[in-house]
Formats: C-alpha cells, structure tokens, sequence
C-alpha cells in the first residue's frame, strides 16, 4: 500500500516537472535586456566623453558582462535538469 502512494507520488512529480525542469532560456530573460542596455549606454557614454576612455569603457562593459553570467550560472544551479535527453534538441 505504501509503494503504491510513493510510487504515485513521483509520477505525479514526473508529469509536473516535464518541461519545467530548466529555467527560462536566456535570451527571453530581463537580466539580458537590462545586460545589453547597459553595455549599450557605456559604449555610448565611452564613445561621447572625454574623460571616460576606451581601456575603462570595456573594462566596465567586462564587468557587466562577468555579472550577467554569474547571475545566470545562479539562477541555473538551483534548476534541476532530469532528462536524459539533449537540452537543446527538444
């Protein structure tokens, strides 16, 4: 009786995490909007200033860039991938 309910349990828990198991593609995310503005305005305000010069405009635009890659390297290590197929061949 018991092996019955685990057993129901986790294929309840299967049907439910079918698709979900793999946070939002990183394209659709605000993180990379917000990313692309950002280095969008340094390059610009490098491009425009006189006192902002190239060598710390891209190292700005670096850090930004190292930013957005640890916050989704964050936000990917709390998601669980349990299939056993391809990710990126659906």
């Amino acid at each position: 009786m018991a092996a019955t309910e685990a057993e129901g349990r986790r294929a309840s828990y299967a049907t439910r995490s079918i698709g979900s198991d793999e946070t939002k593609n990183a394209l659709k995310t605000t993180e990379f909007v917000a990313m692309v503005v950002v280095i969008a305005a340094i390059l610009i305000a490098t491009w425009v200033s006189d006192t902002l010069n190239d060598v710390r405009g891209w190292t700005l635009v670096a850090a930004v860039a190292i930013g957005y890659m640890l916050s989704r390297g964050l936000a990917k290590s709390g998601s669980r991938y349990l299939g056993g197929e391809d990710a990126l061949n659906r």
